[in-house]
């Protein structure tokens, strides 16, 4: 069973913090170095001070420095809150993406409660297991599919609004009853990690060594998938090397692709799939040298530029199907979903102690 419950958040306060825009963040995995340089100079108190920090001690001073200065305060009751994402997708249609935010009760991916479904890699969970070590606070939601749907009416005036890169944000702090509600129509739920696979098993192997009740829990932002507004977006691949892989050769795709295509020396080719998904005719072929993007005309800019040998130009991946590798014990190739939007870092922190 998926065991959900209210949490005191730790929040900024914009009284002493200073304007929330200027406080927030997109994910740590997906800032640049010029764009961490540019949130750091935002703010003193930006989010990115803690989720990529210059050392992990850094991090942890900051984060209990700020506490004792106010610029972070610890809500006085638990509570679940409600999410609603406005944003324009990469297809340009305005959505609106909504779920609730709380704190989830790790469990191993062996007890089929909390299904993975992408591969991931030591390095990136080494640096996050050191900054988990030393702040003891989940600072960044993970990202979580529930195969159900809810209905939220009359929320009235949000708590917090803050407007990131292009999706704004809101949250609404649920009251008790509505808590209780989400907890027990929670209990017999499968969940599906969307985004965030390398902190969970990060907050796996943190549970494991810490051994205490307090780092059991994760911060998840819950999204039931009955709603128009979850869409998955394709990640393309450009490779720096294909070697002898082909394709029956086709005209330049419209803009929905007739399967995986390769585009390389100004030409396109159908990739067969044979019952595989996109990305994982791709990794069959173990390019070398893989960048990704979301952008099929950047991805073939790259190799009209020289830059790159190939570009694969994949169709986004369905959610049955991401529910079904998943439900069966698989894990797809990394980049194999692109939830869009990705969270936003610095809303709500959930303390570990």
């Amino acid at each position: 069973m998926a065991v959900v419950r209210p949490f005191r958040a730790l929040r900024y306060d914009e009284a002493v913090a200073g304007p929330l825009d200027s406080l927030v963040a997109p994910p740590y995995d997906v800032i640049g170095p010029e764009q961490r340089e540019e949130l750091l100079r935002r703010s003193p108190y930006n989010v990115v001070h803690l989720t990529l920090p210059d050392g992990e001690d850094e991090a942890a001073a900051s984060l209990a420095g700020w506490e004792r200065q106010g610029v972070l305060g610890r809500d006085p009751e638990p509570a679940c809150w409600w999410l609603a994402q406005g944003y324009v997708g990469p297809d340009g249609v305005p959505r609106r993406r909504e779920g609730f935010v709380a704190a989830l009760r790790l469990e191993p991916y062996g007890n089929r409660v909390v299904l993975p479904h992408e591969r991931t890699h030591a390095g990136p969970k080494e640096g996050r297991l050191r900054l988990l070590r030393a702040t003891r606070a989940q600072l960044e939601p993970l990202f979580f599919l529930w195969d159900g749907t809810i209905e939220l009416d009359g929320l009235g005036e949000p708590d917090v609004e803050v407007d990131q890169g292009g999706v704004g944000s809101r949250l609404w702090r649920l009251d008790s009853e509505f808590s209780d509600a989400l907890v027990t129509e929670l209990a017999d739920a499968q969940l599906l990690i969307a985004d965030g696979h390398h902190r969970y098993e990060t907050a796996l192997a943190f549970h494991s060594e810490d051994g205490t009740e307090a780092s059991a829990w994760v911060l998840a932002v819950i999204v039931p998938t009955g709603q128009e507004g979850l869409t998955i977006f394709p990640t393309h691949r450009v490779a720096q090397r294909v070697g002898a892989g082909s394709g029956t050769p086709i005209e330049p795709p419209r803009e929905h692709l007739p399967g995986p295509v390769l585009y390389r020396s100004g030409r396109y080719e159908l990739l067969a799939g044979d019952g595989f998904l996109d990305p994982e005719v791709v990794d069959r072929l173990a390019p070398d040298g893989v960048t990704y993007t979301p952008q099929r005309e950047e991805a073939v800019a790259a190799v009209d530029r020289g830059e790159a040998e190939a570009a694969f130009l994949l169709r986004p991946t369905r959610i049955e199907d991401v529910w079904d590798v998943a439900r069966r014990g698989g894990v797809m190739p990394q980049k194999s979903t692109f939830f869009y939007p990705k969270l936003t870092s610095g809303l709500l922190i959930l303390p570990l102690d």
